[in-house]
Protein backbone atom coordinates (compact mmCIF):
# COMPACT_ATOMS: atom_id res chain seq x y z
CA UNK A 1 0.00 0.00 0.00
CA UNK A 2 1.44 3.33 -0.64
CA UNK A 3 0.45 7.23 0.96
CA UNK A 4 1.18 10.22 -0.29
CA UNK A 5 4.89 9.58 -1.10
CA UNK A 6 5.42 7.32 1.73
CA UNK A 7 6.31 3.98 0.75
CA UNK A 8 6.33 1.08 3.79
CA UNK A 9 8.78 -1.49 2.97
CA UNK A 10 10.56 -3.90 5.30
CA UNK A 11 13.65 -2.55 7.64
CA UNK A 12 15.51 -5.94 6.78
CA UNK A 13 14.66 -5.67 2.89
CA UNK A 14 15.95 -1.60 3.10
CA UNK A 15 19.21 -2.50 5.17
CA UNK A 16 20.34 -5.06 3.11
CA UNK A 17 19.95 -3.18 0.25
CA UNK A 18 21.30 0.20 1.37
CA UNK A 19 24.41 -1.86 2.62
CA UNK A 20 24.91 -2.98 -0.55
CA UNK A 21 24.97 -0.29 -2.49
CA UNK A 22 27.19 1.44 0.25
CA UNK A 23 29.82 -1.46 0.41
CA UNK A 24 29.55 -1.16 -3.71
CA UNK A 25 30.38 2.38 -3.82
CA UNK A 26 33.16 2.25 -1.53
CA UNK A 27 34.60 -0.98 -3.48
CA UNK A 28 34.63 0.57 -6.81
CA UNK A 29 34.64 4.21 -5.68
CA UNK A 30 37.69 4.55 -3.15
CA UNK A 31 39.00 1.47 -1.72
CA UNK A 32 40.06 -0.83 -4.62
CA UNK A 33 42.60 -0.27 -7.57
CA UNK A 34 41.89 -0.43 -10.72
CA UNK A 35 43.66 -3.53 -12.46
CA UNK A 36 44.24 -1.73 -15.56
CA UNK A 37 46.17 1.38 -14.38
CA UNK A 38 46.78 0.21 -10.83
CA UNK A 39 45.03 2.95 -9.40
CA UNK A 40 41.87 4.25 -7.13
CA UNK A 41 39.87 6.99 -8.15
CA UNK A 42 40.80 9.19 -6.18
CA UNK A 43 45.38 8.96 -6.95
CA UNK A 44 43.97 8.96 -10.91
CA UNK A 45 42.49 12.24 -10.58
CA UNK A 46 45.60 13.85 -8.96
CA UNK A 47 47.66 13.01 -11.56
CA UNK A 48 45.13 13.41 -14.24
CA UNK A 49 44.69 17.21 -12.31
CA UNK A 50 48.28 17.40 -12.07
CA UNK A 51 49.04 16.81 -15.89
CA UNK A 52 46.07 19.33 -16.88
CA UNK A 53 47.68 21.61 -15.06
CA UNK A 54 50.96 21.41 -16.26
CA UNK A 55 52.98 20.19 -13.51
CA UNK A 56 55.22 17.74 -16.07
CA UNK A 57 58.83 16.61 -14.96
CA UNK A 58 59.99 19.45 -16.51
CA UNK A 59 58.08 22.14 -15.01
CA UNK A 60 58.59 24.31 -11.72
CA UNK A 61 57.45 22.74 -8.66
CA UNK A 62 53.90 24.02 -7.80
CA UNK A 63 51.94 24.92 -4.63
CA UNK A 64 50.20 20.93 -3.32
CA UNK A 65 47.48 23.54 -1.84
CA UNK A 66 47.22 24.67 -5.49
CA UNK A 67 46.70 20.73 -6.68
CA UNK A 68 44.68 20.09 -3.68
CA UNK A 69 41.85 22.74 -4.76
CA UNK A 70 42.31 21.88 -8.79
CA UNK A 71 41.60 17.89 -7.24
CA UNK A 72 38.43 19.04 -4.73
CA UNK A 73 36.55 21.55 -7.15
CA UNK A 74 36.94 19.78 -10.35
CA UNK A 75 36.78 15.86 -9.90
CA UNK A 76 36.83 14.69 -5.81
CA UNK A 77 35.23 16.77 -3.44
CA UNK A 78 35.28 14.39 -0.50
CA UNK A 79 37.33 16.92 1.92
CA UNK A 80 40.84 18.26 1.27
CA UNK A 81 42.82 15.93 4.22
CA UNK A 82 42.07 12.89 1.98
CA UNK A 83 43.12 13.99 -1.54
CA UNK A 84 46.61 15.43 0.09
CA UNK A 85 47.22 12.16 2.05
CA UNK A 86 46.76 10.88 -1.04
CA UNK A 87 49.15 13.22 -2.84
CA UNK A 88 51.75 12.89 -0.27
CA UNK A 89 51.42 8.71 -0.56
CA UNK A 90 52.55 8.82 -3.93
CA UNK A 91 55.64 11.04 -3.30
CA UNK A 92 56.66 8.67 -0.82
CA UNK A 93 60.08 6.81 -1.84
CA UNK A 94 58.98 4.79 1.49
CA UNK A 95 55.49 3.84 0.08
CA UNK A 96 55.65 3.62 -3.17
CA UNK A 97 58.95 1.42 -5.28
CA UNK A 98 58.66 3.89 -8.09
CA UNK A 99 56.82 7.37 -7.14
CA UNK A 100 54.21 8.92 -8.98
CA UNK A 101 55.02 12.61 -7.87
CA UNK A 102 58.22 14.22 -7.44
CA UNK A 103 57.89 16.30 -3.93
CA UNK A 104 59.52 19.03 -2.21
CA UNK A 105 59.32 20.15 1.29
CA UNK A 106 58.76 17.57 4.01
CA UNK A 107 56.60 14.72 2.64
CA UNK A 108 56.76 12.73 6.03
CA UNK A 109 58.97 10.14 6.62
CA UNK A 110 59.51 6.42 7.81
CA UNK A 111 59.68 7.21 11.28
CA UNK A 112 55.74 8.32 10.42
CA UNK A 113 56.65 11.41 10.89
CA UNK A 114 53.45 13.33 9.42
CA UNK A 115 54.09 16.33 5.71
CA UNK A 116 54.08 19.52 6.72
CA UNK A 117 50.91 21.63 5.32
CA UNK A 118 49.97 21.25 1.79
CA UNK A 119 50.80 25.63 1.90
CA UNK A 120 54.15 24.57 2.68
CA UNK A 121 54.77 21.70 0.10
CA UNK A 122 55.22 21.67 -3.48
CA UNK A 123 55.19 18.68 -5.85
CA UNK A 124 55.22 18.05 -9.61
CA UNK A 125 54.51 14.67 -11.43
CA UNK A 126 57.34 12.38 -11.59
CA UNK A 127 59.04 11.17 -14.67
CA UNK A 128 57.99 8.06 -14.86
CA UNK A 129 54.32 9.19 -14.34
CA UNK A 130 53.92 10.15 -17.92
CA UNK A 131 53.77 7.04 -18.88
CA UNK A 132 50.81 6.31 -17.17
CA UNK A 133 49.51 9.36 -18.78
CA UNK A 134 50.64 8.98 -22.39
CA UNK A 135 48.42 9.49 -25.02
CA UNK A 136 45.71 9.62 -22.98
CA UNK A 137 44.36 12.78 -25.55
CA UNK A 138 44.53 10.11 -28.19
CA UNK A 139 41.12 8.70 -27.24
CA UNK A 140 42.90 5.82 -25.64
CA UNK A 141 40.44 5.52 -22.89
CA UNK A 142 37.18 6.51 -22.08
CA UNK A 143 35.89 9.53 -20.07
CA UNK A 144 33.03 10.16 -17.84
CA UNK A 145 30.89 13.55 -16.25
CA UNK A 146 32.39 14.63 -12.84
CA UNK A 147 30.38 14.87 -9.89
CA UNK A 148 28.50 17.39 -11.07
CA UNK A 149 28.45 16.97 -14.87
CA UNK A 150 30.17 20.23 -15.55
CA UNK A 151 33.60 18.39 -16.86
CA UNK A 152 35.08 14.88 -18.38
CA UNK A 153 37.76 12.75 -16.41
CA UNK A 154 38.85 9.37 -17.67
CA UNK A 155 37.65 6.55 -16.14
CA UNK A 156 40.84 5.04 -16.47
CA UNK A 157 44.84 6.21 -17.57
CA UNK A 158 46.59 4.62 -20.69
CA UNK A 159 49.20 3.41 -18.15
CA UNK A 160 52.05 2.22 -20.63
CA UNK A 161 53.69 0.38 -16.82
CA UNK A 162 51.99 -2.57 -15.19
CA UNK A 163 51.66 -0.27 -11.99
CA UNK A 164 49.54 -2.33 -10.05
CA UNK A 165 52.17 -4.84 -9.84
CA UNK A 166 55.35 -2.43 -9.83
CA UNK A 167 54.00 -0.15 -7.35
CA UNK A 168 51.31 -2.40 -5.68
CA UNK A 169 48.59 -1.06 -3.69
CA UNK A 170 46.71 -1.71 -0.13
CA UNK A 171 43.26 -0.63 0.83
CA UNK A 172 40.15 -1.78 2.90
CA UNK A 173 37.23 -2.14 1.69
CA UNK A 174 33.35 -3.34 2.97
CA UNK A 175 34.18 -6.70 3.64
CA UNK A 176 37.07 -7.07 1.77
CA UNK A 177 40.98 -5.90 2.00
CA UNK A 178 44.00 -5.39 -0.80
CA UNK A 179 47.50 -6.30 -0.20
CA UNK A 180 49.36 -6.01 -3.23
CA UNK A 181 53.13 -5.60 -2.41
CA UNK A 182 55.50 -3.34 -4.74
CA UNK A 183 57.73 -5.57 -7.97
CA UNK A 184 60.60 -4.80 -9.62
CA UNK A 185 59.46 -2.54 -12.82
CA UNK A 186 62.62 -4.54 -15.16
CA UNK A 187 61.32 -7.97 -13.62
CA UNK A 188 57.75 -8.05 -14.34
CA UNK A 189 57.75 -5.84 -17.43
CA UNK A 190 60.34 -8.79 -18.83
CA UNK A 191 57.03 -11.35 -17.33
CA UNK A 192 54.88 -9.75 -19.15
CA UNK A 193 56.94 -10.08 -22.72
CA UNK A 194 57.49 -13.23 -21.80
CA UNK A 195 53.87 -14.24 -21.19
CA UNK A 196 52.67 -12.19 -24.74
CA UNK A 197 55.37 -15.17 -26.62
CA UNK A 198 54.31 -17.71 -24.34
CA UNK A 199 50.96 -17.40 -23.16
CA UNK A 200 50.23 -20.85 -21.52
CA UNK A 201 53.18 -19.68 -19.56
CA UNK A 202 52.83 -21.29 -15.80
CA UNK A 203 53.78 -19.33 -12.42
CA UNK A 204 56.94 -21.40 -12.21
CA UNK A 205 57.98 -19.95 -15.58
CA UNK A 206 56.92 -16.48 -14.78
CA UNK A 207 59.08 -16.33 -11.63
CA UNK A 208 61.91 -16.94 -13.33
CA UNK A 209 61.53 -13.18 -14.38
CA UNK A 210 59.71 -12.12 -10.88
CA UNK A 211 61.88 -13.72 -8.38
CA UNK A 212 59.23 -11.90 -5.91
CA UNK A 213 57.77 -8.46 -3.92
CA UNK A 214 60.55 -5.62 -4.26
CA UNK A 215 60.07 -3.65 -1.51
CA UNK A 216 60.83 -0.07 -1.01
CA UNK A 217 62.59 -0.13 1.99
CA UNK A 218 64.27 -3.09 1.00
CA UNK A 219 64.94 -5.89 3.63
CA UNK A 220 64.91 -9.91 2.83
CA UNK A 221 62.19 -12.42 2.25
CA UNK A 222 62.80 -15.63 3.94
CA UNK A 223 61.80 -18.51 1.96
CA UNK A 224 60.13 -18.76 -1.77
CA UNK A 225 57.20 -20.70 -0.79
CA UNK A 226 54.94 -18.34 0.63
CA UNK A 227 55.92 -16.05 -2.59
CA UNK A 228 55.03 -18.98 -4.71
CA UNK A 229 51.93 -19.22 -2.92
CA UNK A 230 50.44 -15.68 -3.46
CA UNK A 231 51.34 -16.34 -7.18
CA UNK A 232 49.44 -19.23 -7.88
CA UNK A 233 46.48 -18.27 -5.88
CA UNK A 234 46.51 -14.41 -5.20
CA UNK A 235 46.36 -15.29 -1.51
CA UNK A 236 49.51 -15.83 0.80
CA UNK A 237 52.00 -14.56 2.84
CA UNK A 238 55.56 -13.64 3.33
CA UNK A 239 58.48 -13.13 5.76
CA UNK A 240 60.13 -10.24 5.67
CA UNK A 241 63.65 -9.40 7.72
CA UNK A 242 65.73 -6.92 8.33
CA UNK A 243 69.27 -6.64 6.59
CA UNK A 244 71.67 -6.50 9.52
CA UNK A 245 75.52 -6.94 9.66
CA UNK A 246 77.96 -7.12 12.02
CA UNK A 247 80.69 -4.60 12.67
CA UNK A 248 83.25 -4.47 15.19
CA UNK A 249 83.27 -1.44 17.11
CA UNK A 250 87.67 -0.75 17.16
CA UNK A 251 87.97 -1.30 20.79
CA UNK A 252 88.15 -4.15 23.32
CA UNK A 253 86.49 -6.67 21.13
CA UNK A 254 82.98 -5.25 21.22
CA UNK A 255 80.62 -5.72 18.51
CA UNK A 256 77.99 -3.28 17.03
CA UNK A 257 75.03 -4.06 15.08
CA UNK A 258 73.95 -1.91 12.15
CA UNK A 259 70.47 -2.05 10.32
CA UNK A 260 69.97 -0.79 7.21
CA UNK A 261 66.89 -1.96 5.34
CA UNK A 262 63.52 -2.89 7.45
CA UNK A 263 60.50 -4.48 6.97
CA UNK A 264 58.16 -2.82 4.33
CA UNK A 265 55.24 -0.14 6.07
CA UNK A 266 57.39 -0.66 9.59
CA UNK A 267 57.52 2.32 11.69
CA UNK A 268 61.36 3.07 12.28
CA UNK A 269 61.01 5.58 15.37
CA UNK A 270 58.18 3.32 17.10
CA UNK A 271 61.12 0.26 16.34
CA UNK A 272 63.76 2.39 18.09
CA UNK A 273 62.05 2.81 21.25
CA UNK A 274 60.28 -1.10 21.45
CA UNK A 275 64.31 -2.33 21.32
CA UNK A 276 65.52 0.46 23.74
CA UNK A 277 62.72 -1.07 26.31
CA UNK A 278 62.85 -4.38 25.31
CA UNK A 279 66.86 -3.74 26.47
CA UNK A 280 65.76 -1.49 29.83
CA UNK A 281 63.35 -4.60 30.57
CA UNK A 282 66.79 -7.13 30.20
CA UNK A 283 63.70 -9.32 27.87
CA UNK A 284 66.87 -8.87 25.65
CA UNK A 285 69.81 -9.36 27.09
CA UNK A 286 73.72 -8.18 26.07
CA UNK A 287 72.64 -4.64 24.61
CA UNK A 288 74.40 -1.58 25.95
CA UNK A 289 73.03 1.12 23.58
CA UNK A 290 71.06 1.52 20.14
CA UNK A 291 70.82 5.06 18.26
CA UNK A 292 69.28 5.92 14.83
CA UNK A 293 72.18 7.66 12.67
CA UNK A 294 69.94 7.40 9.48
CA UNK A 295 70.48 10.61 7.37
CA UNK A 296 69.28 12.08 3.77
CA UNK A 297 71.45 9.65 2.27
CA UNK A 298 70.83 6.21 4.12
CA UNK A 299 69.04 4.09 6.70
CA UNK A 300 71.71 3.11 9.51
CA UNK A 301 70.39 1.89 13.36
CA UNK A 302 73.18 0.84 15.38
CA UNK A 303 72.78 -1.91 18.44
CA UNK A 304 75.86 -1.35 20.31
CA UNK A 305 76.64 -4.57 22.37
CA UNK A 306 77.99 -6.09 25.63
CA UNK A 307 81.59 -7.41 25.70
CA UNK A 308 80.28 -10.90 26.59
CA UNK A 309 77.08 -10.67 24.76
CA UNK A 310 76.15 -13.43 22.21
CA UNK A 311 75.98 -12.19 18.72
CA UNK A 312 73.61 -14.86 17.06
CA UNK A 313 71.34 -14.84 20.32
CA UNK A 314 70.62 -11.42 20.56
CA UNK A 315 70.30 -11.70 17.09
CA UNK A 316 67.43 -13.72 16.98
CA UNK A 317 65.66 -12.14 20.15
CA UNK A 318 65.28 -8.83 18.11
CA UNK A 319 63.89 -10.39 15.33
CA UNK A 320 61.43 -12.49 17.55
CA UNK A 321 60.44 -9.64 19.71
CA UNK A 322 60.35 -6.59 17.55
CA UNK A 323 59.08 -5.67 13.53
CA UNK A 324 63.02 -6.22 12.29
CA UNK A 325 61.24 -9.33 11.44
CA UNK A 326 57.61 -9.07 9.83
CA UNK A 327 54.83 -11.29 8.21
CA UNK A 328 53.86 -9.08 4.88
CA UNK A 329 50.23 -10.77 4.18
CA UNK A 330 49.44 -10.78 0.50
CA UNK A 331 45.53 -10.26 -1.12
CA UNK A 332 45.69 -9.77 -4.93
CA UNK A 333 42.35 -8.10 -4.82
CA UNK A 334 41.43 -5.44 -7.80
CA UNK A 335 38.96 -4.23 -9.58
CA UNK A 336 38.30 -6.05 -13.09
CA UNK A 337 35.57 -4.58 -15.23
CA UNK A 338 34.43 -2.73 -12.38
CA UNK A 339 34.28 -5.90 -10.11
CA UNK A 340 36.35 -6.93 -7.34
CA UNK A 341 38.17 -10.00 -8.54
CA UNK A 342 41.53 -12.31 -6.65
CA UNK A 343 43.94 -12.57 -8.67
CA UNK A 344 47.36 -14.93 -9.62
CA UNK A 345 50.25 -13.19 -11.12
CA UNK A 346 49.54 -14.37 -14.27
CA UNK A 347 45.90 -13.13 -14.26
CA UNK A 348 47.64 -9.64 -13.98
CA UNK A 349 49.87 -9.85 -16.05
CA UNK A 350 47.28 -10.97 -18.99
CA UNK A 351 44.91 -7.99 -17.38
CA UNK A 352 47.71 -5.58 -18.26
CA UNK A 353 48.30 -7.38 -21.76
CA UNK A 354 44.79 -7.51 -22.86
CA UNK A 355 44.26 -3.59 -21.76
CA UNK A 356 47.56 -2.49 -23.70
CA UNK A 357 46.46 -4.45 -26.48
CA UNK A 358 42.78 -2.06 -26.21
CA UNK A 359 44.84 1.13 -25.85
CA UNK A 360 47.22 0.42 -28.63
CA UNK A 361 43.88 -0.43 -31.44
CA UNK A 362 42.26 2.68 -29.96
CA UNK A 363 45.47 5.08 -30.57
CA UNK A 364 45.62 3.49 -33.74
CA UNK A 365 41.77 3.98 -34.83
CA UNK A 366 41.88 7.28 -33.30
CA UNK A 367 45.47 8.16 -35.64
CA UNK A 368 43.66 7.14 -38.57
CA UNK A 369 40.79 9.03 -38.21
CA UNK A 370 42.96 12.45 -37.42
CA UNK A 371 44.84 11.35 -40.79
CA UNK A 372 41.74 10.65 -42.61
CA UNK A 373 40.79 14.16 -41.81
CA UNK A 374 43.78 15.66 -42.98
CA UNK A 375 44.04 14.02 -45.70
CA UNK A 376 40.26 15.11 -47.35
CA UNK A 377 41.38 18.90 -46.85
CA UNK A 378 44.55 17.79 -48.80
CA UNK A 379 42.40 16.38 -51.26
CA UNK A 380 40.61 19.94 -51.29
CA UNK A 381 43.85 21.50 -51.44
CA UNK A 382 45.31 19.59 -54.74
CA UNK A 383 41.73 20.47 -56.45
CA UNK A 384 42.26 24.21 -55.97
CA UNK A 385 46.19 24.20 -56.93
CA UNK A 386 45.45 22.18 -60.30
CA UNK A 387 42.78 24.18 -61.01
CA UNK A 388 44.17 27.48 -59.67
CA UNK A 389 42.76 30.04 -62.42
CA UNK A 390 39.62 28.41 -62.36
CA UNK A 391 39.24 29.15 -58.34
CA UNK A 392 40.78 32.14 -57.73
CA UNK A 393 38.52 33.66 -61.27
CA UNK A 394 35.34 31.99 -59.30
CA UNK A 395 36.38 33.79 -55.80
CA UNK A 396 36.89 36.92 -57.47
CA UNK A 397 33.77 37.02 -59.12
CA UNK A 398 31.77 35.81 -55.77
CA UNK A 399 30.16 38.65 -54.08
CA UNK A 400 30.81 37.79 -50.47
CA UNK A 401 32.79 34.54 -48.73
CA UNK A 402 29.25 32.76 -48.68
CA UNK A 403 28.63 32.44 -51.81
CA UNK A 404 32.24 31.85 -53.05
CA UNK A 405 31.99 28.49 -50.44
CA UNK A 406 28.50 27.67 -52.25
CA UNK A 407 30.10 28.33 -55.89
CA UNK A 408 33.17 26.01 -55.14
CA UNK A 409 30.93 23.06 -53.56
CA UNK A 410 29.08 23.30 -56.39
CA UNK A 411 31.79 23.36 -59.04
CA UNK A 412 34.62 20.74 -57.52
CA UNK A 413 32.05 19.03 -55.42
CA UNK A 414 33.48 19.20 -52.30
CA UNK A 415 31.82 19.87 -48.72
CA UNK A 416 32.20 22.39 -46.52
CA UNK A 417 35.06 22.03 -44.86
CA UNK A 418 36.86 21.42 -47.87
CA UNK A 419 35.60 24.47 -49.47
CA UNK A 420 36.34 26.02 -46.12
CA UNK A 421 39.80 24.88 -46.57
CA UNK A 422 40.26 26.47 -50.10
CA UNK A 423 39.30 29.76 -49.05
CA UNK A 424 41.34 29.87 -45.91
CA UNK A 425 44.08 28.76 -48.08
CA UNK A 426 47.27 31.11 -47.93
CA UNK A 427 48.61 32.39 -51.05
CA UNK A 428 51.78 31.30 -49.96
CA UNK A 429 50.66 28.14 -50.68
CA UNK A 430 50.74 28.80 -54.55
CA UNK A 431 54.16 28.42 -54.65
CA UNK A 432 56.11 25.79 -56.08
CA UNK A 433 57.56 24.52 -53.01
CA UNK A 434 54.69 24.43 -51.03
CA UNK A 435 52.74 22.70 -54.15
CA UNK A 436 55.70 20.06 -53.67
CA UNK A 437 55.22 20.02 -50.23
CA UNK A 438 51.11 19.43 -50.50
CA UNK A 439 51.83 15.96 -52.27
CA UNK A 440 54.42 14.83 -50.18
CA UNK A 441 51.83 15.34 -47.04
CA UNK A 442 49.11 13.89 -48.75
CA UNK A 443 51.62 10.60 -50.13
CA UNK A 444 52.78 10.32 -46.70
CA UNK A 445 49.11 10.31 -44.81
CA UNK A 446 48.38 7.67 -47.67
CA UNK A 447 51.21 5.55 -46.50
CA UNK A 448 50.41 6.15 -42.90
CA UNK A 449 46.55 5.48 -43.13
CA UNK A 450 47.90 2.12 -45.06
CA UNK A 451 50.27 0.71 -42.21
CA UNK A 452 47.79 1.88 -38.85
CA UNK A 453 44.94 -0.10 -41.06
CA UNK A 454 47.15 -2.73 -41.50
CA UNK A 455 48.22 -3.37 -38.11
CA UNK A 456 44.37 -3.01 -36.62
CA UNK A 457 44.23 -6.27 -39.27
CA UNK A 458 46.95 -8.13 -37.79
CA UNK A 459 46.40 -9.25 -33.99
CA UNK A 460 50.50 -10.22 -34.29
CA UNK A 461 51.46 -7.11 -34.73
CA UNK A 462 49.51 -5.35 -32.07
CA UNK A 463 51.41 -7.52 -29.73
CA UNK A 464 54.87 -7.12 -30.79
CA UNK A 465 53.66 -3.16 -30.22
CA UNK A 466 52.57 -3.83 -27.00
CA UNK A 467 56.13 -5.86 -26.13
CA UNK A 468 57.85 -2.84 -27.52
CA UNK A 469 56.47 -1.03 -25.48
CA UNK A 470 56.46 -2.78 -22.37
CA UNK A 471 60.02 -2.86 -22.42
Amino acid sequence: MTTGTIRPVRIEDEMRGSYLDYAMSVIVARALPDVRDGLKPVQRRILYAMDDLGMTPGSSFKKSARLVGEVLGKYHPHGDTSVYDAMVRLAQDFSLRYPLITGQGNFGSVDNDPPAAMRYTEARLAAIAQEMLLDIDRDTVDFAPNFDGSLQEPTVLPARLPNLLVNGSSGIAVGMTTSIPPHNLTEVCDAAIYLIGHPEATVDELMQFVKGPDFPTGAIILGQEGIREAYETGHGRVVVRARMDVEEMGRGGRWQLVVTEIPYMVNKAAMVEKIAQLAKDKKIDGITEIRDESDRHGMRMVVELRRDAQIERVKNNLFKHTALQSTFYINMLALVNAQPRTLSLRSMLQEFITYRIDVIRRRAEFDVRKAQARLHILEALRIAILNLDAVIQLIRNAPDTEAARQRLMEQFTLDDAQARAILDMQLRRLAALERLRVEEEYKELTDTIADLRALLGDPARVLAVVTEETR
